[in-house]
Formats: C-alpha cells, sequence, structure tokens
C-alpha cells in the first residue's frame, strides 16, 4: 500500500476512465471484497454465464451464496441477455457478467434488467484490459468492475488485481476489507499526526493488499499499454484475415460498437454443426471435440500450443454435483467447452512464429 501502489491505481483510473480504483492481490478478490462490500450473503443469488473461469462462480460459493447459470451466445462466448431475466427470483442479488477473453459482454440490457429488478452488477472484466462496449472501457457499467494481471493477461503483476468503481462510499468500503477491515491503511498512518497509534477495525476484513512491488510493475507497464493493444489488435487481424476462409473456423465476435481487447483468440470449431435445434446435439458435440482434441494433440507435436477457450463451470465436478446439473442444461456452454480452441497470441509474437501457427492451422483439415 505504498506510494506506487498508489500511483498505480490512479494510472488505471487515467486509462479506464474509472473514478475510483482500488488495487488487489487478484481479480478473485476484487470480485470476494465486491461481493463483501454490498452486502451479499448467505442465501442470496448470483447470475453468472455457464461459461467463464471458475472463480466468478467460486466467490459466490465463498460468500455463502447461490450461484445461478446462465448459458451463452456462441458468437461471443459471453453470457446470452436473453436468458437472464426468466432467471431471476426474489432472491437474486448480483449480475455478474464477463467480458470474456477481451470482448465486452451487452450491457446495455444487463444494466436495464438490473435498474427494472433493483440488482447489483459486478463486472468480471479479469480478461477486459482495452476492452471497451460503445466507446466506454469496461467496468464502468456496473457497481464494480474486477480486473487481473495473472501471468497470462495482457498486463501482469506476477498476480495480482483491481476494483474500479464510480461509488465513493462503496470504494471505501472495499479498501477498508481489503485491509483486515482497518480505519485507515499502513501507509496513511505512518504518513498521519500519529505513526505509533495503531488504526482502529470496524471489520472482520482479509489481507489483499497488493504490495508495492507489484504496484511498480504494473506502473512501467502502463506506460505501454496503448502499445499493448494496438500490437495485440494487430496478431488478431492477421489471425482473421488467414482464417476468413476456412469455414470450420469461428473466429472472434467483431461488431462496431466493441472494441475486443483480445486477452486471447477463442475459436468455435464446426460451428455449423451447432445450429439449433439439432436432434443430433450431443453426437456433433462427441465428434467435433474428438477432432479438436486430436487437432491440439497435432499442433502441440509441432510445437504450437493451444487450449480450450476457458471452460464450463456447471460441468466442473463441484458445481455439477452439488446443483445436480447436466452439460447438455446449459447447450451452448457445452458446445463452448468441448469445441472451443485458443491459438497463441501473446505481446512479442514474431511475424515468423505467427506466419508458422498460420501455416500449420490452414494445412490441417478437420
Amino acid at each position: 500500500q505504498g506510494p506506487k501502489g498508489k500511483e498505480f491505481e490512479k494510472k488505471w483510473s487515467e486509462f479506464t476512465g474509472a473514478e475510483e480504483s482500488i488495487a488487489v492481490t487478484s481479480c478473485t478478490a476484487g470480485l470476494f471484497l465486491s461481493l463483501a462490500a454490498i452486502g451479499f450473503k448467505p442465501g442470496d443469488e448470483a447470475i453468472v454465464p455457464a461459461f467463464t473461469w471458475i472463480s466468478t462462480a467460486n466467490v459466490v460459493e465463498n460468500l455463502g451464496g447461490k450461484v445461478v447459470f446462465a448459458d451463452i451466445d456462441l458468437k461471443s462466448f459471453n453470457i446470452n441477455t436473453d436468458s437472464i431475466e426468466k432467471l431471476i427470483t426474489k432472491k437474486t442479488k448480483v449480475l455478474l457478467p464477463v467480458h470474456l477473453f477481451g470482448l465486452a459482454a451487452d450491457m446495455g440490457p444487463i444494466r436495464d434488467l438490473a435498474k427494472a429488478y433493483g440488482l447489483f452488477i459486478i463486472e468480471d472484466a479479469a480478461c477486459g484490459f482495452g476492452a471497451k462496449f460503445k466507446g466506454k472501457h469496461v467496468g464502468n457499467f456496473g457497481d464494480t468492475g474486477c480486473f487481473s494481471f495473472h501471468p497470462r493477461k495482457a498486463i501482469t503483476t506476477g498476480e495480482g488485481g483491481m476494483i474500479t468503481t464510480s461509488n465513493k462510499e462503496l470504494a471505501e468500503k472495499i479498501r477498508c476489507l481489503r485491509d483486515h477491515g482497518a480505519m485507515i491503511s499502513d501507509l496513511q498512518r505512518h504518513l498521519g499526526p500519529r505513526p505509533y497509534l495503531l488504526a482502529d477495525h470496524t471489520e472482520a476484513g482479509h489481507n489483499f493488499r497488493m504490495t508495492d512491488i507489484q504496484g511498480a510493475l504494473g506502473n512501467a507497464q502502463m506506460k505501454r499499454a496503448n502499445k499493448i493493444i494496438t500490437e495485440r489488435e494487430k496478431l488478431a487481424q492477421k489471425y482473421n484475415d488467414a482464417f476468413r476462409n476456412i469455414d470450420w473456423i469461428q473466429t472472434p465476435y467483431e461488431k462496431k460498437e466493441y472494441k475486443h481487447g483480445y486477452q486471447s483468440y477463442p475459436c468455435l470449431l464446426k460451428p455449423n454443426l451447432f445450429k439449433m435445434p439439432s436432434n443430433n446435439l450431443e453426437e456433433n458435440i462427441d465428434l467435433v471435440n474428438n477432432k479438436r482434441n486430436n487437432f491440439m494433440e497435432e499442433l502441440q507435436k509441432n510445437g504450437i500450443s493451444t487450449r480450450p477457450a476457458t471452460h464450463a463451470v456447471h460441468m466442473l465436478s463441484y458445481y455439477k454435483n452439488k446443483y445436480k446439473l447436466k452439460p447438455n442444461d446449459f447447450p451452448n456452454s457445452y458446445i463452448a467447452n468441448n469445441c472451443s480452441i485458443s491459438f497463441p497470441l501473446f505481446h512479442g509474437m514474431q511475424t515468423h512464429e505467427q506466419n508458422y501457427v498460420i501455416d500449420r492451422v490452414s494445412n490441417f483439415s478437420l
């Protein structure tokens, strides 16, 4: 909580346009603190996309709440906003949209629903660096936005996260909870008139404080933030051009009102097999899944690392068993889990490296 951390928070606010930025130990910590600060309690419900990293659901569970899954849109991989309203009950307290892979969720209808039903919005913007919706950086649409600086992200502090909010009262509450429930931080105490006295603690808080060393790493990377975004856009566009005429690859969603941050480059394989409704859905998923896995194995043998875009949380053991869920309860998330692939895209990727990936993919027949 030293000067470098404060500087990083200031730079993040300037970059995203957020009124308040709060540095924490991870995006998961940010989501947890955000839920705690809005008073999320045991028995409350949170609507979460079924296709996301498990943290989005885990924070709800860890506070004693109930995860209510919503299916996704297969074009964007983000929450299907048409599926949300029918999931809202008297116990629903918060909507947790995810800006997956650097593409903003459709925040217009999400905000309308939150207003109509008196719900909070906490944006999981773990992948949201550089992502915008209608010209506005993600993390500025909900009550809070939570970002990740994990090593896989476009900028990293090793581990780390940031919370954004326009609500000063909420920001104060989060800062308190971040620091063991202390009324003032150690830095404020040391710079104050009586540094020898310890602060009062008004909450049973947590130790989710970003270190000053991590803040210094973040500051250095913010100096080249726009360069990193431009480079990722250039790499993604080259993939788009190269894969445009390959009918078995669905490239990342593009639309004028969205600015993609390209945290990763997720694609769907054999998209034409998943036109709904389908009597052979599970059979088609199994078919494409086997082909995808063989494809990834072949690329791995050629020195190209890939991975599924992410996982469908409702198919993971904890959630599957607790909520008695089946894969096809959320069919699009099921498809995305088994039939997606992310190709290499990273800062510093060389032209010959990307050309090699494109060549191997283009010469493969799925």
